[in-house]
């Protein structure tokens, strides 16, 4: 406390010290006035070194105050999060601050600590599945029934939300112990970043689309629009705030052998599910613009995948003619 307390008195006598500086440039000024015709050159050197020293100053103090900023954010944010993580809640168990993940990957050596390649694939699967889960309950609640809201033709998964959940842990992870306005901001940001360009892929790659914002306002061609682009701000700070600290606990307890052959394993099948889903959609859209099954390869999609099959899978998949 000693310490803070001796940087708060450091800082006011540095403002003091400007203050009487701010002063006693006023000589000058007077003496700038009075150079009507002709600038002394003694005046000119004494000005240029004056503002070179007040440029350096500037920039240093510019560092400092920014610094000091990050440092009471930071602090503030690590103790509302610390708060939250013992202040017991009857619906749900506390999610860890991300300070206790932080240190407790500090002392293990874990296969999935920090933000490695290892847990970002972990959290591209587990995101592909929970978002599914979500839209389905969402739709449930909406509509009062289930539809499909998968992306991939094996399983409930929709890589959509697993790149949204990988994009925002490396987007904002540098943020996970600061205030909450930073992980709003950034998940803003990115996931209508993401949401844009799986909406262009679609479009460019097989002629199709899965949503359609043009309804709403204040929307960029349809593919992201400001209600949505909210949405995922506030889902920034939950996601970096609440579900990712309980993650990563989570992925903690997996041992490191198993962890890592079952990490691998789920890389394999979700770059499996990725190509056959790619050629099912195409050979959709492909039926759709009556190309006829001329080889072995569309053969067989087409008895896999038939039209009946996709549209339960991918219900709002549109295609453009």
């Amino acid at each position: 406390m000693k310490d803070y307390a001796s940087l708060t008195n450091k800082a006011e006598e540095t403002l003091q010290l400007v203050k009487d500086q701010e002063k006693a440039l006023g000589s000058v000024y007077d003496k700038l006035a009075k150079s009507e015709k002709q600038i002394p050159d003694d005046l000119r050197h004494d000005i240029d070194e004056k503002l070179s020293s007040l440029k350096q100053t500037s920039i240093l103090m510019k560092d400092s105050l920014q610094r000091v900023r990050r440092m009471e954010d930071e602090l503030s944010a690590r103790l509302m999060d610390g708060r939250k993580s013992v202040e017991r809640k009857w619906y749900l168990p506390n999610p860890p601050s991300n300070g206790s993940i932080d240190l407790l990957e500090q002392e293990s050596q874990h296969f999935a600590r920090g933000l490695n390649l290892y847990k970002l694939i972990l959290i591209l699967v587990i995101g592909s599945f929970a978002g599914v889960v979500v839209e389905l309950i969402w739709c449930y609640l909406n509509h009062g029934y289930f539809e499909s809201r998968n992306g991939l033709v094996y399983g409930p998964f929709n890589l959509l939300y697993g790149v949204g959940a990988a994009a925002l842990s490396v987007a904002l992870y540098r943020f996970r112990n600061r205030g909450r306005w930073l992980s709003f901001a950034g998940g803003m940001l990115i996931g209508s970043v993401v949401e844009y360009l799986c909406s262009w892929w679609m479009e460019a790659a097989f002629g199709s689309k899965s949503w359609d914002y043009s309804a709403h306002p204040f929307n960029l061609n349809g593919r992201i629009c400001l209600l949505y682009s909210v949405f995922w701000g506030l889902l920034g700070v939950i996601w970096i705030k609440d579900i990712y600290p309980r993650m990563a606990k989570w992925i903690m307890k997996l041992p490191d052998r198993f962890g890592r052959i079952l990490t691998w394993s789920l890389a394999l099948f979700m770059l499996i599910n990725c190509l056959v889903s790619g050629a099912a959609v195409l050979r959709w859209s492909e039926r759709k613009r009556s190309v006829p099954a001329d080889n072995q390869v569309r053969i067989i999609l087409d008895q896999s995948f038939p039209d009946e099959r996709m549209e339960r899978i991918y219900a709002n998949m549109e295609f453009f003619e």
